[in-house]
């Protein structure tokens, strides 16, 4: 397994920017296609995966809910609202 992800590890998945998580994210992925490493690392780090995961997805849906808001919001009320 590469060090990056173990320096990681000890560091809070929420308090990961979506770019972040992603990379790290990418970086497991990776090490696991490999093959190489113990048995404990690769649930350890598929473990990490698995939340990096959870919380891009969280990011994301909050991302696409802003956005619906501003789209919302930018074209104003339509006539059904307005009955």
């Amino acid at each position: 397994m590469v060090d990056s992800t173990r320096e990681d590890v000890s560091r809070s998945v929420d308090t990961l920017s979506f770019e972040e998580a992603l990379t790290e994210l990418e970086g497991i992925v990776r090490d696991l296609e490999t093959g190489k490493g113990k048995l404990e690392e690769a649930v350890a780090a598929y473990e990490r995966g698995a939340a990096l995961r959870r919380h891009c997805e969280k990011l994301l849906a909050e991302a696409e809910q802003k956005v619906q808001a501003i789209v919302e919001t930018a074209a104003g009320p339509t006539l059904r609202d307005a009955g």
